[in-house]
C-alpha cells in the first residue's frame, strides 16, 4: 500500500507528543547562539523552481557561520566546484533548510528559513576567514530553529571510532570519478590533481576566475570560536 496523504500516514505514526511540537522557535536564542558557535559542517538542503532537491555540505571553523541577530545567521562562501548548484537553487527559491552538526554530538541543530546572496564589500570582510574576505555570503532569516533528538546519529554511531572503516576499506573517491566521468586518466593522476586542488583552493574564496597559483599547502585557520553577535 502506497502512503499518499496525511490520514495515510497517521494510521501509522501516532501524532507528535508536546515537546516535538513545543520545542520550535522562531529565532536564535542563546541556545542556538552557543550551536552555532561550536558547530563546524552543516548540510544546506535547497530546490530549485520546480522543487527539485539538492543537498549540499559546508564546513568551515567551528562558529563559521554568524549569527547576525536573532533572526539572521550568514556564512561565507568558499571555492568549489562551481556547479553553483544552491546558489542557482537560491536565485529562485529561496527556502533553505540547515542541518548543524557538532563532532561528538548526537543531537543536531536544525533551522528552516529563507536565504538571499549578497556581495557587499561590508558584509564581505565582516565574514572573511583566514584574512581572506569571500565574494559572496549567503545570509539567512530564519522562521524556524529547533534541536533534533539523537535517534539517527545514535544509530549510526557515527561518533564512535570503533565503528570507523579501516583507511584502505574506504571508497576512493578517485576511482569513483574516473568511472561515472569515464575518464581516460590513472586514477593516480586524477588523485594527484584532486590534491593540487585542494592545497590550492581550500580557503580561497568563491567565484576566482583568476589563474590559479602554483600548488602550495595553505594553513587552516584558527579553529577557535569566533565571538558572536546575538
Amino acid at each position: 500500500m502506497r502512503l499518499a496523504s496525511v490520514d495515510d500516514l497517521r494510521t501509522i505514526y501516532r501524532p507528535p507528543g508536546r515537546g516535538p511540537v513545543d520545542k520550535v522557535v522562531s529565532r536564535l536564542d542563546h541556545h542556538c547562539v552557543d550551536f552555532l558557535a561550536k558547530s563546524p559542517f552543516f548540510v544546506l538542503s535547497t530546490a530549485d523552481g520546480d522543487g527539485v532537491c539538492d543537498g549540499s555540505p559546508r564546513g568551515g571553523p567551528p562558529g563559521f557561520v554568524r549569527v547576525l541577530d536573532e533572526h539572521r545567521l550568514a556564512w561565507a562562501d568558499y571555492a568549489g566546484n562551481n556547479r553553483l548548484d544552491s546558489f542557482q537553487n537560491l536565485v529562485v527559491n529561496d527556502s533553505v533548510a540547515l542541518l548543524f552538526l557538532i563532532p561528538g554530538l548526537d543531537e543536531t541543530l536544525r533551522v528552516n528559513g529563507t536565504a538571499v546572496l549578497v556581495s557587499d564589500p561590508e558584509r564581505c570582510a565582516e565574514l572573511a576567514i583566514a584574512g581572506k574576505p569571500p565574494r559572496v555570503v549567503v545570509e539567512v532569516t530564519v522562521t524556524e530553529a529547533y534541536i533534533h533528538c539523537a535517534k539517527a546519529l545514535r544509530r549510526a554511531e557515527l561518533w564512535s571510532p570503533d565503528t570507523w572503516l579501516d583507511p584502505d576499506a574506504l571508497p576512493s573517491a578517485a576511482c569513483i570519478i574516473k568511472d561515472h566521468a569515464a575518464l581516460e586518466a590513472d586514477i593516480a593522476v586524477i588523485d594527484d590533481a584532486r590534491n593540487r586542488d585542494l592545497a590550492t583552493t581550500l580557503w580561497e574564496p568563491g567565484g576566482d576566475v583568476r589563474p590559479r597559483p602554483p600548488a602550495t599547502p595553505h594553513a587552516p585557520p584558527s579553529r577557535e570560536p569566533t565571538a558572536h553577535r546575538a
